[in-house]
């Protein structure tokens, strides 16, 4: 997905808003294995995935708890640090070499003050990822890991190929061994 999709697809802002946004974007190339947003660092950007594959997780003692995925198409920010500026808790690796796009977040703080629609896009793009949170936490709540195992060959169906077991196990919050139990059933 390009950017310009990416931004309009959170909410469509006019030619000379788009062009101003799209003024402080900054096209990057990240490797495999790389840390875009640290926890306990305050994240600077939101960035918006164009190729490749992310990984949102929370380290715990000693294994990790992985929250999400991030495609191609997904905004990627520590919502704790774009609405608060302090440090967030997750962590978000590269598990492929990736193009991102970034916008810093003080950047876009000047423009929110100057421009009522880019502003109301700012809104969206918050309570878009809350409802990504949501949506995560309903999940978890009331789906087997069977469910959540077959919404994400939904979201991106060659996931198998492209992301280890051990996080897929992670995410759905299972073990190895359940996993491939799971993918036993659904084949």
């Amino acid at each position: 997905m390009e950017l310009i999709d990416a931004i309009q697809q959170i909410a469509i802002l006019p030619d000379a808003e788009l062009e101003k946004l799209l003024g402080i974007t900054e096209r990057i190339e990240v490797e495999k294995n790389s840390i875009l947003i640290d926890k306990d660092r305050t994240s600077k950007y939101i960035y918006f995935l164009t190729e490749g594959i992310c990984r949102i997780y929370y380290p715990k003692e000693q294994k990790e708890a992985v929250l999400d995925f991030c495609f191609p198409g997904d905004s990627i920010l520590s919502l704790k640090s774009y609405v608060h500026n302090t440090p967030g808790y997750e962590i978000v690796d590269t598990l492929e070499n990736c193009v991102l796009y970034r916008i810093p977040v003080s950047k876009l703080q000047h423009l929110y003050n100057s421009s009522l629609p880019i502003s109301n896009w700012g809104r969206k793009l918050a309570e878009l990822e809350t409802l990504k949170i949501e949506q995560r936490l309903m999940q978890t709540l009331f789906k087997t890991a069977t469910e959540r195992y077959s919404d994400l060959l939904t979201k991106e169906a060659n996931v198998l190929q492209r992301i280890k077991l051990g996080y897929i196990a992670s995410y759905l919050g299972v073990t190895q061994v359940t996993l491939s139990r799971i993918r036993a059933e659904i084949k």
